[in-house]
Formats: structure tokens, C-alpha cells, sequence
């Protein structure tokens, strides 16, 4: 069979159609399937549809505020099909831009769902077309890119059905903002539409199996955000496992155990985020043999599975779970089949919360860093004594560096705060560029800002705070 493309990428989320421009610039004849929108679910149904919610949130919510800064305002409230209709509007947008970088870049986007077969060099995909009919693609190099769904507990209940059960794709577009509302989950996810519903006046109580919230963040700054959570009104069931999530006559019931004690709580909605699982079924990986571990395609460094020309990136190739993450992999994965020197695959991931207040870290939490056996340096510096914070009556939370006092390298850096999730760039730099406490005390930081508390904290560190 002819060879149609150089690449063909499956799934045109973040992951795929980043992938597919690096090809298309690199000068390979690129074309990218995708069955639903091109987006993927970040764009469409996760990320950036939940950021403008969250913003509609906080605006609704610093408005109750607005004495503290000297102003009143009458009448607030909220139209809450508005709010839907907005976050709506982004997505569309961004989603039409993304079909003109693929015309931009002369990329043929095909429009409906693949399979792979065995092909020559690289599996060969066979297409059902949204428009009807099959079409058969060959190229010499596939990646797949086909993202990840919310992970369900059908036996305990976790399961959307539509109505009063949700997970974030149901969350995204309700059609009523409810009175209470229950979370099954304090990652990320579960934390944003808690902290969304949260400032629309819900009734919002999280539930989490581990023994804290936000359970990949510094536990210093997990322990600080559930606090800050507390005084906005939410409130927090944890190492509370789920026994079952049923509807009832007025909404919702959850039956928990709660260290040995059985537990029940009731709502009008539940959400469910208790994780994902890799989009890796019905496209014939099984009979091409290629290898999954817990739901997840294995690939080595630079993206590769065990079929020869078959590569996989993003959310199907296993955690965390980002969408910034899927673009990187894509962009290595493609410079590597085009036999490039590809910047490094594991360079350090943000991982970023947009609650109120945000939470971002990046590199090893402090517990991490010690049973790697580092000699550690933690600083730490408060947004309350911050000139910046202060005048922007934005003093919750504080800033956390992570040394190895061996080498001086940064390894790791934990923020809680307003905005932090713009900071935090700043220290992936610093751990990118392999950056030790030399060269953050002696950069200079702009006054009066709130990154000010990352570089007084780096100074903690080493005993040299200025302002604390």
C-alpha cells in the first residue's frame, strides 16, 4: 500500500495537534483524526471551559467584597445560564482557532473515528468517517494522542447517569446551578468545581479516600489549602472511603466509611472525580500487541511503544495528567521521528490549581526530596507580610522552596496564593535551567509584586530572609 502521510496523528487535543504543527514545520505531510471536536476535551470539556467558569465564580465572589476596598455595588447576583453560555463561547473559540492552525499549517483534519490495522513500517489506521463510509490511511510514523475520560466506580455508584450524578463533563454544562453539592475527590478536578459551585453559594462538601486533600501537593501546603477552603465554607470529609453513591427522592445519598465508622451524607448533585483512564479501547491495539499497564499505552523516553512506528503522548500515555504535559510529548515525540535532538522528555511539569486561592507547584514536594536522600533546604515566606498581597488584599497563603544543599539546585517549588499559577513559571525555569540558590538570591525581583515572596523564600532558605 502507498504511503499517505509522513505522520498521522489520532486525537487533535492538546497533545495531538500540537504534535501534528511540529510536523507539518518540520515539513512532513501531516494529517490528524479526530472523532469529536478539534480541542480534544481540555479545550471543549476541561480546562479551558472550567477556567472561565471559575472566573465568572470569583468575580461573583470578590464582588461580595467590595467594602473591603472602599466600594459598594447593589443588587449582586448571577444568571447562571449566562455563566454556562460564556465558558461555552471561549471553548467555540478557541476550538475554531485551532481548526485554522491546522489550514495554516496544511494539515488535513479527518473527521470521524480510526482503528489501526497492521501496516507496512507502521500500523495503518482505518477510518469510519463522521461523513459516512471508511477511508484507509497508511504512514510511516502514528501517534496516538486520544486523551483520557473520567475515571468510574460503577459498583459504588460512581458513575454519572446524567441527571444528579456528574463527572466534569456533566459539571461543565448544567443546566441549574445546585444548592448542595457533594465531591468524591480532591485532586485538581474535584477541587476547582468545589471551589466554582463554592462561590455561587452552594453547599459544597469534598470527600477524599487519602488522608488529605490535594494529595500530590507538598503536604505543608495541602494542609494550608484545606484550611483557606474551610473559611471560604467548604467543608471536607477525608480518609473517608465510598461505599455507595446513590440517587435519592431528593437528590443524591453517599454512604462512607470514615475510619471504620459508616458515614452518610446527602445532596441535591454528586460529582465524580476520582481520576481518569486512558482512551486505548476500540482502536485495535489489542491485536497489535501493544502493551498497556493499568490502562495506559507504555512508551519509553521519546514516546515510542513496543510496534515499531507506532508513539503515543498525553493523557493515554499515563501521568500526570496535563494538558501542557501532552504538548511537550508531542512536540519531543515528532522532533524524535523527524531524528532530531529533542529537548529533555521528563523537563520538570507544573502542576496548577485554579481554586480560590490557586495552588502550583513543580518538582520534588519537601517529604519527596528526603527519601531521595538530598540534604534539604526549605524556605518559606508568607503572602501576609507581602507590600503587593497586602495592598491587593490578597495575603492567604505563602511561597515554599526546596534545595538540595549539597548542590544548591532548586528541586522543588510549592505555592498557595492568588495568581500563583502565573508564578510558578518562574520556577520551572529555574529548575529547567538547573538554576542553584546562587543565581535566584541574586536575581532581581520587581517591587512591588507578589513573585517578591518566591525569591525572599529562596533567601529562607539559607537563613538570609530580608522582609520576615
Amino acid at each position: 500500500m502507498a504511503v499517505d502521510f509522513d505522520l498521522l496523528v489520532i486525537g487533535a487535543g492538546p497533545g495531538g495537534y500540537v504534535a501534528a504543527i511540529r510536523a507539518a514545520q518540520l515539513g512532513m505531510k501531516t494529517a490528524i483524526v479526530e472523532r469529536e471536536a478539534l480541542g480534544g476535551i481540555c479545550l471543549n470539556w476541561g480546562c479551558i471551559p472550567a477556567k472561565a467558569l471559575l472566573k465568572s465564580g470569583e468575580v461573583y465572589e470578590q464582588l461580595g467584597h467590595l467594602g473591603d476596598y472602599g466600594l459598594s455595588v447593589e443588587g449582586r447576583a448571577f444568571d447562571f445560564d449566562k455563566v454556562v453560555q460564556r465558558s461555552r463561547k471561549v471553548a467555540a473559540q478557541l476550538a475554531s482557532g485551532v481548526g485554522y492552525l491546522m489550514k495554516k499549517n496544511k494539515i488535513e483534519v479527518i473527521e470521524g473515528a480510526a482503528v489501526l490495522q497492521k501496516g507496512e513500517g507502521a500500523p495503518r489506521a482505518v477510518i469510519t468517517l463522521k461523513a459516512g463510509g471508511q477511508r484507509t490511511v497508511q504512514a510511516r510514523s502514528v501517534i496516538l494522542a486520544t486523551g483520557a475520560r473520567a475515571r468510574t466506580i460503577p459498583a459504588a455508584g460512581l458513575e454519572p447517569d446524567g441527571d444528579r450524578i456528574w463527572t466534569y463533563r456533566e459539571a461543565i454544562v448544567p443546566k441549574a446551578c445546585p444548592k448542595s453539592l457533594l465531591v468524591v475527590g480532591s485532586g485538581a478536578i474535584g477541587v476547582e468545581f468545589a471551589s466554582f459551585y463554592r462561590a455561587l453559594g452552594a453547599e459544597v462538601t469534598v470527600i477524599e479516600a487519602l488522608p488529605r486533600i490535594l494529595p500530590v501537593e507538598d503536604e505543608e501546603v495541602s494542609a494550608a489549602a484545606r484550611k483557606a477552603f474551610e473559611k471560604r465554607g467548604l467543608k471536607f470529609r477525608v480518609g473517608a472511603d465510598v461505599k455507595k453513591l446513590a440517587k435519592s427522592k431528593t437528590g443524591v445519598t453517599v454512604d462512607l466509611d470514615v475510619g471504620g465508622k459508616a458515614e452518610t451524607l446527602e445532596a441535591e448533585v454528586a460529582i465524580v472525580a476520582v481520576g481518569i483512564s486512558g482512551n486505548v479501547e476500540d482502536l485495535g491495539l489489542e491485536a497489535l500487541g501493544v502493551k498497556i499497564d493499568r490502562g495506559h499505552v507504555t512508551i519509553d523516553a521519546h514516546g515510542a511503544t513496543n510496534v515499531a512506528g507506532l508513539y503515543a503522548i498525553g493523557d493515554v500515555a499515563g501521568p500526570p495528567w496535563l494538558a501542557h504535559k501532552a504538548s511537550h510529548e508531542g512536540v519531543h515525540c515528532v522532533e524524535h521521528i523527524a531524528g532530531l535532538a529533542p529537548a529533555n522528555l521528563k523537563s520538570p511539569i507544573p502542576g496548577c490549581t485554579y481554586s480560590t486561592p490557586q495552588v502550583a507547584s513543580v518538582g520534588l514536594t519537601e517529604a519527596q526530596a528526603k527519601e531521595q536522600g538530598l540534604e534539604v533546604k526549605v524556605g518559606r515566606f508568607p503572602f501576609k507580610v507581602n507590600g503587593k498581597a497586602i495592598a491587593a488584599g490578597e495575603t492567604e497563603g505563602f511561597v515554599k522552596t526546596v534545595f538540595d544543599g549539597r548542590t544548591g539546585a532548586l528541586v522543588g517549588a510549592h505555592m498557595l496564593g492568588a495568581e500563583v499559577t502565573e508564578m510558578i513559571q518562574g520556577f520551572v525555569l529555574a529548575i529547567t535551567l538547573e538554576a542553584t540558590e546562587a543565581e535566584l538570591q541574586g536575581a532581581v525581583f520587581a517591587h512591588p509584586t507578589m513573585s517578591e515572596a518566591m525569591h525572599e523564600a529562596s533567601l529562607d532558605a539559607y537563613g538570609r530572609v530580608l522582609h520576615l
